[in-house]
């Protein structure tokens, strides 16, 4: 009773944890930081010598905060497994992860200026809390039961974890799409933390702290370090005797990098990329989260048939198949009048045109000295703006019009030849579009560069191109099918490869040693959680978003191929023996 009660707190940090992986992470963050962003900087800002877009910052921040995890990870371990303080350790991330979650919510309060930069900086920190804490999660699982056993374990809490981001999910989806106001995301952001918080006292409740024989006396900080710092470099000093699964780090170094990196950026490509609406990208997760649950139990049952290394493998192979399908989305180039963002109207017994924006249109940067301001003050007499002095946001703002239903406001338009040949002029530099419908200059549009349906001058984009072509088009399946279809393949792979890798180490790691080695196995796992977003982040300024997404491919292929070296009976031998060791040497 008392084990069973063990894998329930287990699966229960799973179950809280996910609502920032889901609902943060994934689904509503990505939309709303790139709104926050766009708001104040328009499509980019010159940081550092270069242009960033908001997927880049993104990825930026998620590389940043694995870093912080990545280097403090194994010196953590080493003292986790000389002082009964991994539940210590677990509760104290947990709640500078969940806390900087609530506060992600203040981001409205703030300038327009400061607002995305405080929501960057804040979910760059609970990424460290989440990542941090997940150390010494993965830790507690040799702990929970046999070897036998760790599959089913391991898949069964990621299975927990998408049933209860997928709930959470699934209101605040509900939430999104019935309710009004500047507090809803803001609500989003905090209760997801609270959520993570609050279901973690189950686990902190009903976990026991490992035992450990012969316990380390309590050291001071500087002392502590130097001391884990000695063991992480004899432990790297004696890696012959660890052989195998220091070759499965590496293996899962790549591919694990690839998975994640795909995850965590998915959401801001969709939306940065290919236009997708903030409640199309939640229905998408909402999908993944309610296919993952099964999916990875399936996985188990393929592991019990197949072997734990032979069933990673063929995920791993798919989940290439996924990130190659994932170039070829593209959104359906525009067609009907009502698609575009700017629409013009004749009015036949008015005698002139109405202007409107599409509703859900993106609102143009905020701040005064904008490219987008300029161009849009440039153009204010043809354009459906209003100029706004919002002092909560402490500044002078032209934006959309909306009313408080977000429904577009229409308004009465001269357009002349001159006009209109200007505002089409500027198409090169926007992300915007324009129709006219009826009138003298009936038929005529304008299609911004940076537009989601544009493409031609990417390096990758004669993929997108022609598989829109091919396949998107005559089947009439806009982006938002698209990236649905994507989410279930992703969603049936998710968890399985996740459980079977966090398994497959499991299996192989000591168990009087296990929050050192999976410090290392965090180490691996944020060191590649630093380089794939690095690698997005690079292919990205120097090429476009589509060629960072297929360079993780190439990190799951070389994973892949590593993975075949992996004896996996050899590393559970050698796990076993040095628990043997360790066991005698304490009660000597």
């Amino acid at each position: 009773m008392a084990e069973d009660q063990r894998v329930r707190g287990y699966c229960a940090y799973d179950w809280g944890k996910s609502a920032f992986e889901t609902s943060v992470t994934t689904a509503v963050f990505p939309a709303w930081f790139a709104y926050l962003f766009a708001e104040a900087n328009g499509i980019s800002t010159k940081f550092l010598g270069s242009e960033w877009t908001a997927d880049t910052m993104f990825s930026a921040a998620v590389m940043i905060g694995a870093l912080i995890v990545a280097i403090c990870a194994p010196s953590l371990g080493v003292i986790a497994d000389r002082r009964m303080i991994k539940m210590w350790w677990l509760r104290i991330l947990t709640i500078l992860g969940s806390v900087s979650c609530i506060l992600l919510a203040l981001s409205t309060q703030l300038p327009v200026s400061m607002g995305w930069i405080w929501a960057l900086i804040m979910f760059m920190v609970a990424n460290v809390g989440l990542n941090g804490a997940g150390v010494f999660y993965n830790a507690l699982l040799p702990h929970m039961g046999e070897n036998s056993e760790m599959d089913s374990i391991s898949n069964k809490a990621f299975a927990a974890g998408y049933l209860g981001g997928g709930l959470l999910l699934v209101v605040h989806l509900i939430m999104v799409l019935n309710l009004d106001g500047d507090w809803v995301i803001p609500f989003v952001m905090a209760s997801s933390g609270l959520w993570w918080l609050g279901f973690a006292q189950m686990t902190f409740r009903m976990i026991p702290e490992p035992h450990i024989e012969n316990e380390m006396e309590s050291m001071g900080i500087v002392d502590s370090t130097k001391m884990a710092l000695g063991e992480v470099k004899s432990t790297l000093g004696d890696i012959k005797s660890f052989k195998t699964l220091f070759i499965y780090m590496i293996a899962y170094f790549c591919f694990i990098d690839g998975i994640n990196s795909v995850t965590a950026l998915a959401g801001v490509f969709g939306i940065v990329v290919l236009g997708l609406t903030t409640t199309g990208l939640i229905l998408t997760i909402l999908i993944i989260q309610f296919v993952a649950a099964p999916a990875a139990i399936g996985f188990t049952k393929l592991a019990e048939k197949w072997g734990t290394k032979s069933a990673l493998q063929f995920s791993l192979v798919c989940w290439c198949f996924v990130i190659v399908g994932a170039l070829s989305f593209a959104p359906l180039e525009l067609e009907n009048h009502d698609e575009y963002d700017v629409q013009y109207t004749w009015d036949e017994d008015a005698s002139i045109y109405i202007a409107e924006a599409r509703e859900g249109v993106n609102n143009i940067a905020a701040l005064p000295d904008d490219d987008e301001q300029k161009w849009a003050l440039e153009h204010e007499d043809i354009l459906p703006v209003e100029q706004n002095n919002d002092v909560k946001r402490q500044g002078y703002s032209v934006k959309w019009a909306f009313d408080g239903d977000d429904e577009a406001v229409p308004i009465e338009v001269v357009l002349t030849a001159e006009n209109l040949e200007a505002l089409k002029s500027t198409m090169d530099e926007s992300r915007f579009s324009y129709s006219v419908e009826g009138g003298e200059f009936d038929g005529q549009t304008g299609l911004g560069v940076n537009h989601p349906s544009s493409l031609g001058d990417g390096t990758l984009d004669v993929i997108p191109e022609t598989v829109r072509s091919m396949v998107w088009a005559p089947l009439g399946m806009t982006v938002f099918f698209q990236f649905l279809l994507l989410g279930v393949f992703a969603g049936a792979l998710l968890g399985g490869s996740q459980g079977l890798a966090r398994s497959m180490f499991g299996q192989m790691v000591p168990e009087t040693r296990s929050a050192e080695f999976f410090g290392f196995f965090g180490f691996f796992g944020k060191v590649a959680a630093l380089l794939g977003p690095l690698i997005y982040m690079l292919m990205t300024l120097w090429f476009d978003s589509r060629v960072g997404i297929f360079a993780l491919s190439i990190l799951i292929i070389a994973g892949a191929i590593i993975l075949r070296k992996v004896d996996v009976e050899d590393g559970i031998a050698v796990a076993k023996a040095e628990d043997e060791r360790n066991r005698s040497a304490s009660t000597e």
